[in-house]
């Protein structure tokens, strides 16, 4: 990989070879990282970590500015002292919430006015935010996570994540900055350049990322548009919920962590696929308020074979993970006779013709996607009302999941789903 203008930034600005060594390592070990990251979500919580990993930050969170609506939203925050307090494979509660981006918050400041702010102690701020201009300091800091959680925020670093000099994508703010015995110091102008920098970079990454993220979400979109049961909200939840399952299960499992960053993002592009093929059944079918007949239950279930045909043949890793996604989420762990589409020639299914069966998947024959979708995917229909039923209780839904243990779903991601399930509700909540 070619050398980028972070990495030739640090060449030109670090001292000591040994410092400058360990750096470059660091950097070009986190381009690369970025570089190959395809879901938005997962890029943002990845440079929220790298960025603590520069600074050696002990907290810290990543926000999105949408400039149309002038909203900031919190994607992700990390607290290693708190983490710490949890057993192992648990994560901090699931947080999201939005607010208007103004010049009062810490954030909203940095968003809108594209500069960094370096506060040694944020319940120790100065008056003014130019000492000789004495122009007031519009921003406090507000103190209620502190208080909920018991934590004490003193160092922070805000930084906004502007591409090309003008268009502010979100917040990077980096807290509690740390010396080798953990003793919270301020942020010093050596990683408030490092960090700044790396934004830079970051910023782009994530200007690319969103790109790739719009194509995916208009064939969302166009999906959506033929069946209006699965709206976009719909998606985003199946996708946020098989990546909390993927993660409890990898921990369960002890999978290596390179293996587990590369499914983990490959799962959340892939699970937003996972009912592409219904652009290819016609409404009468898809719209219908009754039960369908044998032979529209047929023409129904190829679906999944039409979207498997959209990723084949797969170029890549990410294209097999659709595809399979695709074609197998409606399999069942058991090897049922309602699971299917079963191993057929999905090829040769198509749009609007019945499908025939072919023997029917069992086990770990189902690609481990397709069966953490599957359950993402029904746990979000029962939890949410349709034309044909009304929405369920959690406790009504959770039920069923345990019932079809060993039966639709695999044991261990229902393991791993009911270790998670209050994060999965949190979800739930909050994307509608």
């Amino acid at each position: 990989m070619g050398e980028s203008k972070f990495v030739a930034w640090l060449r030109r600005n670090l001292n000591g070879a040994s410092t400058h060594d360990k750096k470059i390592k660091q950097v070009l070990d986190l381009e690369h990282r970025l570089s190959n990251i395809r879901d938005v979500d997962i890029l943002l919580e990845s440079i929220l970590t790298a960025a603590r990993a520069l600074a050696n930050a002990d907290a810290g969170s990543i926000y999105v500015y949408n400039a149309k609506t002038n909203m900031i939203s919190i994607r992700h925050g990390q607290n290693d002292t708190q983490q710490k307090l949890l057993a192992p494979g648990e994560k901090l509660p699931y947080t999201f919430f939005s607010f208007p981006a103004t010049p009062k918050s810490i954030s909203g400041y940095v968003a809108l006015s594209k500069k960094s702010l370096n506060i040694p102690d944020v319940y120790n701020m100065t008056e003014f935010e130019d000492a000789e201009e004495r122009i007031p300091r519009p921003y406090s800091f507000n103190s209620a996570t502190d208080q909920a959680t018991g934590y004490h925020t003193k160092s922070m670093l805000t930084i906004p994540l502007v591409v090309n000099g003008e268009e502010v994508l979100g917040v990077l703010q980096v807290i509690n900055a740390q010396d080798e015995r953990g003793k919270v110091i301020p942020f010093d102008s050596e990683s408030e350049l490092y960090i700044t920098q790396f934004a830079s970079y970051a910023s782009q990454a994530l200007s690319n990322a969103q790109y790739s993220n719009r194509m995916v979400m208009k064939m969302t979109t166009m999906a959506n548009l033929k069946d209006p049961k699965e709206t976009g909200a719909h998606v985003e939840r199946v996708a946020a919920f098989s990546l909390e399952i993927y993660d409890r299960y990898a921990s369960n499992k002890k999978i290596p962590l390179e293996v587990r960053e590369k499914f983990r993002d490959m799962l959340k592009v892939a699970a937003r696929c996972h009912d592409f093929g219904k652009v290819g059944i016609r409404d009468k079918i898809l719209k219908k308020d009754g039960p369908l007949t044998d032979e529209e239950r047929a023409i129904m279930q190829g679906h999944t074979c039409l979207g498997a045909q959209l990723f084949s043949p797969p170029a890549t890793d990410l294209e097999q993970m659709a595809l399979d996604v695709t074609l197998h989420h409606h399999e069942r762990w058991d090897g049922g006779d309602r699971g299917y589409p079963g191993a057929i020639d999905f090829m040769a299914v198509e749009p609007e013709l019945p499908i025939t069966k072919g023997p029917s998947l069992k086990g770990e024959e189902i690609p481990l996607a397709a069966r953490i979708v599957s359950l993402a995917d029904v746990y979000d229909a029962l939890r949410h009302s349709r034309s044909y039923k009304q929405e369920w209780t959690f406790e009504r839904t959770m039920d069923i999941v345990l019932q079809e243990k060993g039966k639709q779903f695999d044991p261990d991601v229902v393991d791993a789903f009911v270790q998670v399930s209050e994060r999965i509700e949190a979800i739930n909540r909050a994307i509608s």
